[in-house]
């Protein structure tokens, strides 16, 4: 899962840079064009135009690639890709969500293993994915319903290949 992350936030990345590059070529090449094309972006903001050709002009002078990159491409220093960040937190979560359903299946029974960790770790979900919304600052039971559903759906799919290539028992 971490794999997964770091390639999928470093190919956001690699987009970010290469946007980038784009819009250094078109500050050197077109500097009027881009100082009018941030006045429109500011103006469609709300600006008053003499005002969004002020601030467009001084923001230029300032960071002209840092101003493009925050106001016309939504790229800043704090919202930019990090794939390393992503895969820590991706590997970081696995464990964390993985723990629960181990210990349930080093609690119990070999007869009741199947229901009793597909029941858990539907459980555990629902418990992550409230706890989740909530530290994000939305619903808790729309979060935790989320996940849940999903989960379930994954697990189904799951079971249902397994059961197909008669490689696992069926869910009873």
């Amino acid at each position: 899962m971490a794999a997964g992350e770091y390639v999928s936030v470093h190919s956001q990345a690699d987009t970010e840079q290469a946007d980038l590059k784009l819009e250094r070529n078109e500050l050197k090449t077109d500097s009027a064009g881009e100082h009018r094309e941030l006045t429109a972006i500011y103006v469609a903001r709300g600006l008053d135009p003499a005002l969004a050709k002020q601030v467009s002009k001084q923001l230029m002078a300032h960071d002209a690639l840092g101003a493009h990159a925050r106001d016309e491409l939504g790229i800043s220093t704090s919202f930019s890709a990090r794939p390393i960040q992503a895969a820590l937190a991706s590997a970081g979560s696995f464990v964390a969500g993985a723990v629960m359903p181990l210990a349930v299946t080093a609690i119990t029974p070999q007869a009741g293993l199947i229901p009793l960790v597909s029941g858990s770790s539907l459980l555990f979900l629902a418990l992550l994915g409230g706890l989740a919304a909530r530290a994000g600052g939305a619903g808790m039971a729309i979060g935790a319903l989320r996940v849940t559903f999903w989960g379930a759906l994954a697990m189904a799919v799951t079971a249902g290949v397994g059961a197909l290539f008669g490689t696992a028992a069926a869910v009873t």
